[in-house]
Order: C-alpha cells, then sequence, then structure tokens
C-alpha cells in the first residue's frame, strides 16, 4: 500500500490523532509517527502547493528511499562530510574508498558522478554548509566596505568618516565588522586582531584585498607583504594569500558579505547619531550579532550563519595564541660608530662587530628589536621621557670600552678627592655642566687616565692653574697645561743630571743655537 504523505500531514495539522490518521489513510502508526518528526524537522506546514504530492514528499523526507531501491550501497554521508572537513581529504578520494568497500563487501557502488550529487543533496538538506568548494577553518576573507559610517563631531558638529571592516568564513558565512576612523596600517592590523578574538580561532589561509597597507608592491605577478602584515600572519600562524588584482572570484565571499553588511548594517544606521566610536562599534556589534542571526534565506538551508558557524566550522579553527598580536613598526638604520641605533631620538646598542651596517628595526609599545639579515641581534626595552636617552648592553661594547658602563658619576668625584681639590673642583663643574652624563663622564675618563703619563701632583697643578686663567676648564686645555708643565720641568732635571757626568755639547752635534729652542 502507498503512503499517503500529504493527507497524512493535512490531518496532523487539524489536530486529529495518529490512531484515527492511520484508520483513514491505512498506513501504521509507527510510519505516520515517523513521518510527522520528519516534517517537522524540514518545517512543512500546511497548505501545500499543487506540486507538493506523495512523491514530492517522499524525495524530500526520505531522500534514500529511492536510491536504495536501485539496489546499490549507499554512501555513508554523514562520515563524508565530517571527513571533508579534514586537509587534504577530497570527494575523489573519498569515492575511491568507498569503491574500495563496496568491492570488498560484495555490493554495487555509484558512480563518482551520482555520488558527488548524493552528498551534495544530502548536504544541502541536512547541513549548513557545502564542503566541495570550502573546507571549515580553512579560509578568512578580510576588506574594507566601499560605503562609509559617520561620527559626529559634538563640538563643531562636523561629519566624519568612519570605515567598515569585514571579515568572513566561506564556509560558513559566519562574519564580522567593525568600524575604524581611518583605512591605514594600524586600523587595518587592530580589525583583523579583533576579528580573531572574535571567532575564537585562527584559519589556515588569509584572503586580503590588494591594500598598500597589506601589500607593498607587486614583483613579477607576485604580491609582496610588507613586513608588519608578515610579522602579524606568522604570530597567528597563518598563511597570507592576497586575491589576485582585477579577479573578485578570489574572494568571492567576502564581496558578497561586504555587499550584504552594507545594507544590513550601515543602511540600518544612516538616520542614528553617533558622536564618539565606541558608541558607533556598540550600534555595529548590534546589528552583526543581528546578521549572523539571521535565518539562511534559502530553503534548502536550515539555521543561521551562527549555527553553522558553531556546528560546522568553529572545531576546525587553529587555537588563537597565547597573547595578542603587538602593534609593530618596522625601520631600517645603519649602526652608528659608537655601536648603537637611533630611534626616535633613543639610541640603542648593538654588538660593536655590526658597526656601519644596516639593520632592521622592530618597536612596540614596550620593545625594541634589531635584526640583521633576518637574525635578531640585540633587544632593549623601549625608552620614553627625555630625548638622547642610551640603553646600552654592556656585552654589546668591545673590552676597551666597557669601562665607561662601570664608570659613575660618584667614582669621578671620588677619584678626584684622591688627587686634590682644585681637580675635585674641575671634576665637579665637568659632570654639572655638560648636557648629556655620558659625555661627561668620558671626559672625566679621559682626565683620570692622564695619570698613566704623569703623577698625581701635574694633575692637581695643571687643574690649579686652568682655575686661576678660565671660568670654564676643559680637558683639551688641562692636557695642553700638563705638556707645558712637563716641558719647563725639563732643563732643571737636564742640570741635575749633568752634575754627574761628562755631557758633550750642542756644538759637537753640529746643533749649536737649537738648544732654546728646544727648552721653549
Amino acid at each position: 500500500m502507498s503512503i499517503q504523505y500529504r493527507k497524512i500531514l493535512e490531518l496532523h495539522a487539524q489536530k486529529v490523532v495518529q490512531r484515527n490518521i492511520a484508520a483513514a489513510t491505512g498506513n501504521s502508526r509507527p510510519k505516520i509517527a515517523e513521518i510527522i518528526k520528519r516534517a517537522k524537522e524540514e518545517v512543512l506546514v500546511p497548505p501545500f502547493t499543487d506540486e507538493m504530492d506523495d512523491e514530492w514528499f517522499e524525495a524530500l523526507l526520505f531522500p534514500h528511499k529511492k536510491r536504495e531501491s536501485k539496489g546499490r550501497q549507499l554512501p555513508d554521508f554523514e562520515h563524508i562530510h565530517t571527513e571533508l572537513a579534514k586537509s587534504n581529504v577530497t570527494l575523489s578520494l573519498l569515492h575511491y574508498e568507498y569503491e574500495a568497500m563496496c568491492r570488498q563487501n560484495n555490493v554495487i557502488p555509484y558512480a563518482y558522478r551520482t555520488f558527488c550529487q548524493y552528498y551534495h543533496e544530502y548536504a544541502q538538506k541536512y547541513k549548513a554548509t557545502m564542503r566541495i568548494k570550502r573546507k571549515p577553518g580553512e579560509t578568512m576573507e578580510v576588506d574594507w566596505a566601499g560605503t562609509t559610517l559617520s561620527l559626529t563631531d559634538s563640538d563643531t558638529g562636523e561629519i566624519v568618516k568612519a570605515y567598515l571592516f569585514v571579515a568572513t568564513l566561506p564556509c560558513s558565512q559566519y562574519g564580522y565588522c567593525e568600524a575604524r576612523l581611518s583605512m591605514k596600517q594600524e586600523d587595518w592590523l587592530v580589525s583583523h586582531i579583533h576579528a580573531y578574538k572574535y571567532f575564537g580561532g585562527v584559519t589556515e589561509i588569509l584572503v586580503p584585498d590588494n591594500l598598500k597597507t597589506g601589500v607593498t608592491r607587486h614583483r613579477a605577478g607576485e604580491a609582496v607583504l610588507n613586513s608588519t602584515y608578515r610579522e602579524l600572519a606568522s604570530h597567528y600562524n597563518t598563511i597570507i594569500l592576497p586575491a589576485r588584482v582585477r579577479t573578485p572570484k578570489d574572494k568571492a565571499n567576502v564581496e558578497g558579505s561586504v555587499k550584504i553588511l552594507s545594507t544590513w548594517i550601515i543602511a540600518a544606521l544612516r538616520n542614528e547619531k553617533f558622536f564618539t566610536l565606541i558608541e558607533l562599534n556598540q550600534a555595529v556589534r548590534e546589528k552583526l550579532d543581528e546578521f549572523n542571526l539571521r535565518p539562511f534565506t534559502k530553503k534548502y538551508k536550515k539555521g543561521n550563519r551562527k549555527d553553522a558557524f558553531i556546528s560546522e566550522e568553529q572545531f576546525a579553527l587553529q587555537p588563537l595564541p597565547r597573547v595578542p598580536y603587538k602593534m609593530a613598526t618596522w625601520k631600517t638604520a645603519t649602526v652608528q660608530l659608537d655601536y648603537h641605533t637611533n630611534v626616535e631620538n633613543m639610541f640603542y646598542s648593538v654588538p660593536y662587530e655590526y658597526i656601519q651596517n644596516k639593520v632592521d628595526i622592530k618597536v612596540t609599545k614596550d620593545l625594541v628589536e634589531i635584526f640583521y639579515k633576518d637574525s635578531r641581534i640585540a633587544s632593549h626595552k623601549r625608552l620614553y621621557g627625555k630625548l638622547g636617552q642610551f640603553s646600552t648592553n654592556h656585552d654589546h661594547l668591545p673590552e676597551n670600552h666597557q669601562l665607561y658602563l662601570d664608570y659613575t658619576p660618584k667614582e669621578a668625584i671620588k677619584w678626584a678627592e684622591s688627587i686634590g681639590e682644585a681637580t675635585t673642583e674641575v671634576v665637579r663643574y665637568l659632570l654639572k655642566s655638560a648636557k648629556v652624563e655620558k659625555q661627561a663622564l668620558k671626559a672625566t675618563l679621559r682626565l683620570k687616565n692622564f695619570g698613566r703619563k704623569y703623577s698625581s701632583e701635574a694633575i692637581e697643578q695643571a687643574c690649579q692653574d686652568i682655575i686661576k686663567i678660565a671660568s670654564a676648564p676643559t680637558v683639551p686645555v688641562i692636557e695642553r697645561l700638563l705638556r707645558s708643565n712637563q716641558q719647563q720641568e725639563q732643563p732643571h732635571n737636564a742640570s741635575a743630571q749633568n752634575t754627574y757626568g761628562f755631557t758633550r755639547g750642542a756644538a759637537y752635534f753640529g746643533i749649536e743655537g737649537e738648544k732654546d729652542n728646544d727648552i721653549r
């Protein structure tokens, strides 16, 4: 006896009990209960159209029945749908495995074309996503919406543009968006970070448009990414594959999402006024949640984008890194002769072997990292405050320069006091008058090093002399005084030596008349 699908559902809609429906149609009560259950899953309620006959209901509610009547082994579609979520698994491979299983069980398999057709029908009816073209967790597509939002300046009433960043997961069509005040690199990258946080995971591939904020230039048909964008991708362990120029199919999903979100969010907020970006983004988030909870418009798709994401794609995302990506800027510089690099008028050391070499510098809010040919050679905590500060790693200096780091103003004064009052006065002046402490220490250390050639008494005498003749003593002048004082002592010493032996006169060597010049 044939099953009267339409009559069963019409009687059930009239609240006729299943016992009476069985009596009216001649079908068993278990079969009637199964039909009613499946109809509820498909949300089938009268009135029904003329084309919805018993054959139509059977194809919709029991799609396997017709296929199994052909005497062939029906594939396990749930298994196929699950396996297609895995990397590198294709329908061609699954059909090959299905054929091998059929041969092992001595049953007839379906041909590849029919196999794909049946899976397609199954996925449309029972699953939110189709995995023939897109795998879950594989791709995130990003772009800026062509239409802008707006803010109102509360002081001047001026209208300020706001730009909508859009990200979408093609498999589930789950979307994310937020408003930014510009389309500059910082806004572009921060929006990526927020999108990953919203999705709660990372896709294998990131497909952006060919924006200058992400793509530096094209070389031989290949996009060259800027270093900051590349750094973000590395932090999130994803691969950036920019869409090709003038090939919108490379990012068809995000193009479609941009168009839909422009209507759903931008157009919906067109008559509202917002005075801060926070207010605007709160409204954008509300509309975004409505968008993701909106039922699919296609009849064969059940649920909404959020349901599809949770059940079909969320499991396939890579976990987020332990800490979010920190914004960084890059610059190129040449290592100076004092083995330091200049970053915004602050100076950071590198190993002295890299003097005069070009290095890449990564600057974040808290850190300055210096790289030479992709290898990190130095790392410093970023300096703030008074310009001209130095961050110097003791190990970066040559051995003969490392003394500078261990030499302090306190030690300089202690040494000067051991020499005399005049030397102490000079050292105190040098430390007080210098704009940069390092320069003052360098000068006092040079003065201290005169002790290798001159006595403490000579240094103290030179300091006394310069105090008498100059209000601003300098080390070079002290050095000249030391030389001059030493030369003046030489005649007395020479006379003392001549009383103890035979000394040839200047005439003997043919240089008579030059003695006085030598003394001067």
